[in-house]
């Protein structure tokens, strides 16, 4: 496995990482959810640079539908992380004390409401969008091909799949994208792996459905590309 690549994983396993623990916000704390922030927006550059040649070439090439797809991702996501590094900058009460802002907090919490949820979402359909490669990766590892583990992997997913569509319900994620709902209900007596299982299992949903589409997408353009030959 090249270097570069190892790198480019280990950036998205931390971002990964990290973008679960922002979602317990009150369940973490204030300062450790601002500190997380600023980890996150700068391994998120850390991510862009690492794959700069992909933004060389943003304006080059055909744009197939997998494309258009994975450029809509990106470009959400981008105004998604702005967004929240800079209502996150307004709405901080520790670590950007000394910044001489006043005002904009209602508006600023709306924003970082929208952005970490949208964000969120996104980014979990992004990675999905490119889970073959790690998929690819845990082949490498894997000493023999087995149907076995892989259709048990593949019922995981579907059963992870399946939790997350019932955890998408009971968290509300809709209410919070469509701004019907402008609060986040912590519940401080609920073990916060709970809380945490269930934005792991919304993250796999979306990481699902990103994979999936990936497959569909690729084999309409296959198919396609046979009927035109």
């Amino acid at each position: 496995m090249k270097p570069k690549l190892i790198v480019k994983l280990v950036v998205d396993f931390c971002m990964t990482g990290i973008l679960l623990f922002l979602m317990l916000y009150e369940r973490i704390g204030r300062v450790t959810h601002e500190w997380l922030g600023i980890a996150m927006f700068v391994l998120f550059l850390s991510h862009h640079i690492l794959n700069r040649n992909w933004i060389r070439n943003l304006f080059r090439g055909a744009y197939t539908p997998f494309r258009i797809l994975q450029t809509l991702l990106v470009f959400i996501v981008l105004v998604c992380m702005i967004g929240s590094m800079v209502s996150g900058v307004i709405l901080s009460r520790h670590l950007f004390l000394f910044l001489p802002i006043s005002g904009g907090r209602s508006f600023a919490r709306t924003i970082h409401l929208l952005c970490a949820y949208w964000g969120y979402i996104c980014l979990a359909l992004h990675l999905g969008l490119h889970w073959s490669i790690m998929v690819g990766v845990a082949k490498k590892f894997a000493k023999k091909p087995s149907k076995i583990r892989t259709t048990v992997f593949r019922i995981l997913a579907i059963l992870i799949a399946g939790y997350g569509i019932y955890a998408v319900i009971k968290r509300k994620i809709a209410s919070y994208m469509l701004l019907q709902n402008q609060f986040v209900f912590f519940d401080f007596e609920e073990p916060i792996i709970f809380f945490f299982g269930d934005y792991l299992a919304i993250m796999g949903l979306f990481v699902w459905i990103g994979h999936y589409s990936t497959l569909l997408l690729k084999r309409i353009r296959q198919k396609r590309r046979k009927e035109n030959e």
